[in-house]
């Protein structure tokens, strides 16, 4: 049977924000932040329907700046954080707050994309994350297997662990930890670790990567030059709990133990620009979702890796004996598109049904949403698939 089409989902503005609402269990809910210099900017609630293969929306208010970073509460489906720019004495600062949804946006109150005459609702603001002392902020990210009252934020060269309270309505500065030393000590990205009680974070700076003890913040590992440019993003296995993915600006993905660091132990070279994201599967740890600005996003069966190193995500009597025989990774989803500038980004959200088939290629409409006076690259132009 042939995959479902994707759905498309095209923004007032442009958007470099995604989430996933992390503690909605009933929907499959994103989180998509704009960024406007001229307008307000905008939170858009994008809810799949996975049975009619349609999406739902509500908007939100984000009036203090362009949206640089979106995350969700773990425990509370109502409450996000975002990282967010800020003029201040004649220069931009990037800062962090924690936001609560309206009440009135609960399951089944969406209205239609195609609706454009429904207001926007507003935010409520429950605290700062205070960064004057410490910089810009980079990205905030919450303890995943906690109660929504731990999160931690990357400020400059600052590991920040914040506890929420009075319901997140105040933030105190449990803790930090600074680096140290020559280089670009810039922290780029961050992720908490589910494993070890909660006590591991992991960060990016410049081309190292390292690991924190969130109970003494000390640092417990260090892979230095982990790629040949900037680091752009980490994620851990769900399910190995030494298990690392890591990519950036080398074009490559990297997966490392981060119980023997000299060298990777799985490393991908399928895109051709930086690697700005990578997400393993909750559920099924063997698939790996990449996006880069080769205008590529592609999802990898890492099967060896995996917790289920001699299992697979289809039945047997779909898979002839030649494939049953390969034991190596290989692409089980792409997606293209094209873009005519790197300023310029299409506004779509496309959300796409997982593939049915063991490997499949797909390629959306030719046309998807383009700002306006800008026209689509021919065919032509279009970076190759495989």
């Amino acid at each position: 049977m042939e995959d479902d089409a994707p759905v498309i989902y095209g923004l007032e503005f442009q958007a470099r924000a995604l989430t996933p609402q992390t503690a909605e269990t009933d929907a499959i809910r994103f989180l998509v932040g704009t960024q406007s210099l001229k307008y307000d900017n905008q939170i858009h609630i994008i809810d799949f329907d996975d049975e009619n293969n349609i999406i739902n929306k509500n908007v939100l208010l984000h009036q203090v700046g362009e949206i640089w970073h979106i995350s969700t509460s773990p425990a509370d489906r109502g409450v996000l954080a975002t990282c967010y720019n800020k003029p201040s004495d004649s220069k931009v600062l990037t800062c962090a707050a924690v936001w609560r949804m309206p009440k009135e946006l609960e399951p089944g109150s969406h209205e239609s994309p195609d609706d454009s005459s429904s207001t926007a609702h507003t935010l409520e603001l429950l605290c700062h994350l205070d960064n004057t002392a410490h910089g810009s902020m980079a990205c905030v990210t919450w303890e995943p297997t906690g109660d929504g009252k731990k999160v931690i934020s990357l400020a400059d060269n600052h590991i920040l662990l914040w506890d929420l309270q009075e319901s997140s309505s105040q933030a105190v500065l449990a803790s930090s930890a600074s680096l140290e030393g020559k280089g670009q000590l810039k922290f780029t990205s961050g992720r908490w670790s589910p494993h070890h009680t909660g006590t591991q974070v992991a960060t990016a700076n410049d081309t190292t990567i390292r690991g924190w003890d969130t109970r003494s913040m000390s640092q417990i590992y260090c892979i230095e030059n982990a790629h040949g440019q900037l680091v752009r993003d980490l994620d851990f296995n769900p399910n190995r709990q030494y298990y690392l993915a890591s990519c950036g600006d080398d074009c490559k993905v990297k997966f490392w133990d981060t119980r023997n660091v000299t060298e990777p132990v799985k490393t991908l070279e399928e895109h051709s620009h930086w690697v700005w994201n990578v997400r393993y599967n909750h559920s099924h740890d063997q698939l790996v979702l990449t996006g880069s600005s080769d205008s590529r996003v592609i999802l990898s069966n890492m099967v060896s890796i995996s917790s289920e190193p001699f299992g697979h995500l289809v039945d047997d009597d779909d898979l002839s004996d030649q494939e049953e025989r390969r034991p190596e990774e290989k692409f089980l989803f792409a997606y293209t598109f094209s873009v005519c500038s790197p300023s310029d980004f299409d506004r779509c959200i496309v959300v796409w049904p997982p593939p049915q088939s063991p490997c499949r290629t797909h390629r959306p409409p030719d046309v998807l949403v383009h700002p306006p006076g800008v026209s689509p690259l021919p065919p032509s132009y279009r970076q190759p698939l495989m």
